[in-house]
């Protein structure tokens, strides 16, 4: 990625609105030429009788199908638009909400990656000279640490490959090649700070001036900190700026020094939030985001349904830039959970459950019950003496019902929540499905 690409992508991020969506619709329609060579668009859009000339606006973009998670896990191979000759990596999604996905990678798409890490790390304070120690896996088929490392590459930051887990070794790195950043998921980059607080050393004295967190919400709808959002900027004493992603998008999203959510960048990607039935909503409601990541050449989507609930912005961010933002995650559909004539998602919970300083870690069981309620079993660890029935109290102050609360100890807890082997712990367990039977 030259210097004078990222100048003309930052250029991009001050531009008058219309001047940027006239752009885009150039973009746009390049994106579904190249989307009609896979198999799947070229027989859903051309059966629609659709053709990236149809495109002449932003709004016409909403005239397109939807594309869901169920189409990926059934046909997956047919969303590939290039020969297998020019695949050169291959990605798989972290398996959250279904089965992971074989996400293949070109060149070009690897260096749009590198552009849009490096734009997102740029944002969110990011600077050549930066030393950034990335506690993310980068192995094992997953792109984020991967896509982080091309990125701060391409910025002129150093990267330190740490990789996930081992609070200690962390902590080593941190105290003998003195980072300026961390990377990583946020009740792991408390739990460094834990661990050298007990051990008498100051995580605020350790040189580090900025928090970048994945895989978990460090802020409320309303932009306020979450609990652990404040614990993390509280022992680490710096700003924390979170990050949203998607291996299957291509395309990340990262908070600015406003912090008034994650910045698109207009020309990798478009984003609406519709309704249940597809209809795109207004600025601030909440709603499903359905991304368009512009510009992917092996697999590129075209409206796809991340189920995701979050809210859009438009309006100028107080950092100066004019691109649309998204805000937090509020939760994800195939998670919605029914008690009691009450709908709620787990991070609700969770964030309440961010409120007791002595819970380490937590995860949630949901099975069906025959009343139409969910059965929600919510197992907390601690180190510390916890009474199941406070954090029950708490949660039905909270969200006006009282699920099951089991309370066990903090390494139990975290082994059935990496029991699998997977990328990230796993906080919710679907048991609906096998409880109906």
């Amino acid at each position: 990625m030259s210097g004078k690409m990222f100048e003309t992508a930052l250029a991009l991020r001050t531009m008058d609105p219309e001047q940027t969506a006239a752009y885009q619709v150039e973009l746009l329609r390049e994106h579904l030429a190249q989307a009609m060579r896979a198999p799947f668009y070229g027989d859903l859009l051309g059966a629609a009788g659709i053709t990236p000339g149809d495109i002449h606006s932003l709004s016409d973009l909403a005239d397109l199908p939807l594309t869901s998670r169920r189409d990926l896990d059934n046909q997956g191979d047919r969303f590939q638009a290039v020969p297998a000759t020019e695949i050169v990596d291959i990605a798989l999604t972290s398996g959250t909400t279904g089965p992971p996905v074989r996400v293949p990678y070109s060149v070009a798409d690897l260096e749009r990656l590198a552009l849009n890490e490096a734009l997102a790390f740029y944002g969110a304070g990011v600077r050549p000279g930066d030393i950034c120690q990335i506690a993310v896996t980068l192995d094992r088929c997953f792109v984020a640490g991967l896509a982080y490392y091309n990125g701060l590459v391409r910025l002129g930051a150093t990267a330190i490959r740490s990789g996930p887990g081992q609070a200690a070794r962390q902590w080593e790195l941190i105290n003998s090649l003195n980072p300026s950043v961390l990377i990583g998921v946020p009740t792991f980059l408390l739990q460094v700070a834990r661990w050298a607080a007990e051990r008498g050393r100051d995580p605020a004295k350790a040189g580090v001036r900025l928090l970048v967190t994945i895989g978990e919400p460090v802020r409320q709808p309303d932009f306020s900190p979450t609990p652990l959002g404040n614990r993390l900027a509280e022992i680490w004493q710096c700003p924390v700026r979170s990050s949203y992603g998607a291996t299957e998008l291509e395309t990340g999203f990262t908070e600015c020094a406003a912090e008034q959510g994650g910045h698109i960048h207009p020309e990798l990607s478009l984003v609406e939030i519709v309704n249940e039935e597809g209809a795109v909503l207004p600025d601030g409601e909440p709603g499903e985001m359905v991304v368009t990541p512009l510009g992917v050449r092996a697999f590129p989507l075209v409206r796809f349904r991340t189920g995701d609930i979050t809210r859009k912005y438009t309006e100028k961010c107080g950092c100066g830039w004019t691109s649309a933002r998204i805000g937090p995650v509020e939760g994800r559909l195939s998670q919605r959970l029914k008690m009691r004539g009450t709908t709620i998602y787990p991070e609700t919970i969770f964030h309440v459950l961010q409120e007791l300083k002595q819970i380490d870690a937590s995860y949630i069981e949901v099975c069906s019950a025959y009343d139409l309620s969910d059965e929600i079993k919510v197992i907390v660890g601690s180190r510390e003496t916890l009474s199941g029935r406070e954090v029950a109290s708490l949660l039905q102050a909270r969200l006006r019902v009282r699920p099951e609360v089991v309370v066990r100890e903090t390494g139990e807890v975290l082994k059935v929540m990496t029991r699998d082997g997977g990328r990230k712990p796993k906080r919710f367990f679907d048991l609906r499905e096998e409880t109906s039977r």
